[in-house]
């Protein structure tokens, strides 16, 4: 078998090519290109929450497997998730920032904070709701739920605030 000889432009292209692969292996991009049920999943944010939720926030779309745990509970995915504008209902960072992101900010958290927190600190509630985990605080509420298009996978539905509307509204003058 005789190789065919690339032109000079060819060869160029080729080596440039073969670069950037390389690249890519060495940031572990190429496992970042993954496509799940919610777009691009990125790994490379297991056990890192806080970081996970700040990738979310910027690129706006996409999962972080395993970004959560507690030995209790075990990992738990982050993803962007939806928000319907006219409803307010969704799920996800996208769904928490929108109705909640004020509240949260009431509390003096940021919202990767508040999450961390309450993830970390809530206490787990018994639930009537099959296939969902609730951590409570005094004064917050998460929920996980535990199957996604009948598959078990544990991500985070929801956080939000617990205080009454009246102190709520108090906080906004």
């Amino acid at each position: 078998m005789t190789r065919k000889k690339l032109t000079p432009k060819q060869l160029e292209a080729l080596k440039k090519g073969r670069a950037k692969l390389r690249a890519m292996r060495k940031n572990k991009t190429l496992q970042g290109l993954q496509k799940g049920d919610f777009g691009t999943i990125y790994p490379q944010f297991k056990g890192k929450p806080k970081q996970a939720i700040q990738h979310l926030k910027k690129v706006k779309q996409g999962e972080c497997p395993k970004a959560l745990y507690r030995d209790d509970i075990g990992y738990v995915d982050i993803v962007w998730g939806e928000n319907d504008p006219k409803t307010n209902k969704g799920y996800g960072l996208k769904h928490i920032i929108e109705k909640h992101g004020k509240e949260i900010k009431q509390l003096g958290f940021e919202v990767e904070d508040f999450i961390v927190f309450g993830f970390m600190f809530g206490k787990v509630k018994q639930t009537e709701r099959l296939q969902r985990i609730i951590l409570e605080g005094e004064r917050y509420k998460l929920i996980i739920i535990t199957k996604w298009n009948k598959k078990d996978k544990k991500l985070l539905l929801t956080a939000f605030d617990l205080r009454p509307i009246a102190q709520k509204k108090v906080l906004h003058k």
